[in-house]
Formats: C-alpha cells, sequence, structure tokens
C-alpha cells in the first residue's frame, strides 16, 4: 500500500463515480445554498448527532441562512458506513462521522478518531492544531476528493458494557463485542469475535444476545441508548479511545466552490462546536455515571494483566501499517505530538492532580 496506489484508486473512484452519477447539485435560491449532509448516527444521538446539529446550526446563523444543510441520518440516503464513498463519489455533499469506520479506504484514518493509548481529548486539539494533525488529515482525504474538518469528541471511551466480569485475559477467548477502529482490531487478536455494528443498532444487537457486550461513547449517552436495561456490568476506562474526535467532511469539489468567507466559517464554526461537544461529554458524564450506580450498574476496572495484553496488541497493531509512507509519517507526528503533550503534563497537571486530591481529602 502506497501514496501512489491511493492517489490512482482515488482517481479511478472519481471517473467511475463521473459515470454513474453527478456531483450532488446543492440547492440555491435568492443566493442561498443548502448542502446535504450524511451521518453515521440517527438523528438526535447524544454527543454523535450533537456535534453534527450544533456545527451546521453555527454555520448558518453565522451566514445569516446563505449556507444551510439537509441532514440526513443514518440510512435516510445511505448507510451508516456508507458515508464516505457517498461523499467521495458527489452522491452527498458532506459527512459527519469517526474517521476511523473507514480504515479499508486507509489504515491511517484512524488517527483522526482515536488509537488505543493514545491521545487524550486535549492532547488530540494540540496535535491537530497546533502540530500539524489538520495538514496531514488534509492530505489523506485530499486523496479520496475530500476535505477534513475535526468537528466533535467523546472525550475518554469506557472499557463498555459485559455480560459478565473480565477477570483475566482468558475471559476475552470468544467474547462477541462490539469495537471499531484499532481498539477492534487488538481485541481481535486476544481473540474476542468483534463486531462493527453501526451505533443505531448496538441496543437490539446486545438486548438480543447477538453480541456479548459493546463500548460506545460514555455514561451520558450510554445512559441514553439504555444499555443498562440488558446488562448491569460497566467497565468505566477503556484502552481503545482516551480522546475520540469527529469529523466534517466535505467533497473537495463543494468546499471549493464556496467562498473564501464560508470556508472560514465552516472552520470556525466546527472548531467551536469540537469544544462545546468535549465540555458536553466531560460535564455530562460524571452525572450519568452516578445516576447508573443508583440504578444498580456495577462499575469495574479491568485487572492489570488484561491492560498488558491490551497493550501488547496495540503494539502490534501500531506496527503492521508502518510500511506504508502516509500511515508512517501520520503515526509519527501523532506519537512524537504526544510524547511531548505528556511529558508536560506529566510534571504539571499531573502532580498537581495528585497533590489537589491529597490536600483536599485532609481539609
Amino acid at each position: 500500500m502506497d501514496r501512489r496506489s491511493f492517489i490512482k484508486k482515488a482517481g479511478l473512484v472519481g471517473a467511475g463515480a463521473a459515470a454513474s452519477t453527478t456531483l450532488a447539485a446543492p440547492a440555491i435560491a435568492q443566493g442561498n445554498r443548502t448542502l446535504t449532509m450524511v451521518t453515521s448516527v440517527p438523528d438526535g444521538f447524544a454527543i454523535f448527532d450533537d456535534a453534527a446539529q450544533l456545527a451546521i446550526d453555527y454555520i448558518t446563523a453565522m451566514t445569516d441562512g446563505q449556507l444551510s444543510f439537509n441532514k440526513m441520518s443514518a440510512g435516510s440516503l445511505v448507510g451508516a458506513f456508507e458515508v464516505f464513498d457517498a461523499v467521495s463519489s458527489g452522491q452527498a455533499d458532506v459527512y459527519h462521522s469517526a474517521e476511523y469506520y473507514f480504515l479499508n479506504q486507509h489504515p491511517g484514518f484512524a488517527f483522526f478518531t482515536s488509537v488505543p493509548f493514545g491521545m487524550t481529548a486535549q492532547e488530540m486539539a494540540n496535535w491537530y492544531y497546533r502540530r500539524g494533525g489538520q495538514e496531514l488529515h488534509d492530505n489523506l482525504s485530499g486523496l479520496f476528493g475530500l476535505k477534513p474538518l475535526l468537528c466533535g469528541m467523546t472525550a475518554m471511551q469506557p472499557g463498555g458494557w459485559f455480560n459478565k466480569e473480565i477477570n483475566s485475559a482468558d475471559d476475552l477467548q470468544g467474547l462477541r463485542f462490539r469495537m471499531p477502529g484499532q481498539g477492534g482490531q487488538v481485541l481481535g487478536r486476544l481473540g474476542a469475535s468483534v463486531q462493527n455494528i453501526p451505533g443505531g443498532e448496538i441496543y437490539q444487537a446486545l438486548a438480543s444476545g447477538q453480541i456479548d457486550g459493546a463500548e460506545w461513547i460514555g455514561p451520558y449517552a450510554d445512559e441514553r441508548m439504555g444499555f443498562q436495561e440488558v446488562t448491569n456490568t460497566y467497565y468505566a476506562a477503556g484502552f481503545h479511545e482516551p480522546g475520540s474526535a469527529l469529523s466534517m467532511v466535505f467533497n473537495q469539489e463543494v468546499w471549493e466552490s464556496l467562498t473564501a468567507t464560508q470556508q472560514q466559517v465552516c472552520k470556525v464554526a466546527t472548531e467551536a462546536a469540537h469544544a462545546q461537544n468535549t465540555a458536553l461529554s466531560l460535564a455530562e458524564n460524571g452525572a450519568a455515571l452516578a445516576r447508573l450506580q443508583a440504578g444498580g450498574v456495577q462499575v469495574r476496572q479491568f485487572p492489570e494483566d488484561v491492560w498488558d495484553e491490551y497493550g501488547r496488541g496495540a503494539a502490534e497493531v501500531r506496527e503492521e501499517n508502518m510500511s506504508d509512507p502516509m500511515y508512517a509519517e501520520i503515526a509519527e507526528s501523532y506519537f512524537a505530538s504526544l510524547q511531548e503533550s505528556a511529558d508536560w503534563y506529566e510534571i504539571a497537571d499531573g502532580e498537581y492532580m495528585r497533590q489537589r486530591n491529597r490536600v483536599n481529602a485532609a481539609m
């Protein structure tokens, strides 16, 4: 897998799309324009859809209605995992999704959502906005005729809901578990049967016994999904997504047809939505977790030997695509920025939080 092959592939996709369909024509009336947005979740899904709706509300307001969106939820125009191809081919104008759903297009997309033992929410923002992440995202997406913008953040995602306790790594053998991205690849290496099920279908799969467990977003969003109605075993800290970003991604031709002012509005709006969505995630999770516990949910943590196995699997998955030049470039930039941030946080924020907890406990 190399960059030239992906450029060639992207060219073929574009040629094929031109033969079968034309670029989605945005509605234009009296100078106003409406773009078709496809998303990977149903309308109203906490955190995930909140980010998409907030961004398009900001854009519509800041352009005084000159630029608006017809948001079509998963399954309305295309399926949850088909939004990438729909926008790349011109069937829709923009999508809102998690980029790690599209590892079959290129494994490098994992870094623009989250990878195991990777970045927290703030570390992701540091890399994306200040250490070259946006440019790398542009380069990768450009191979497919796309222009990406970060738009949403779930923050730390818990280990998930299980129909049994995980007391050792042996308990992962044969476990039918819903987890996308590189985290799912890690579980697969540890013997689990991994399912990549769209968000809108997780509850039914868990309730019917199709799967033994699932991870989603966090206590606030998970409570809204109703997983506590099916099982009461919830693992709080997850290895797989310490800070999961969402993205709003335009068809490149549509993006270039926007005015310079409209493009800048979209950039500012998605950054604002990203910040607000991060705050929503972090602000609501604590109260939601307390409600879940009051309702009988048992909150647990994985044993250290399980964490060790997660780490072993993550190292293997991390290295398996390093022969691809673009993947390697993204990975090297990502982990260099992570280390830079982590070094500072360890001696500053980390020490402060340890001392704060100690002092407050003594008061």
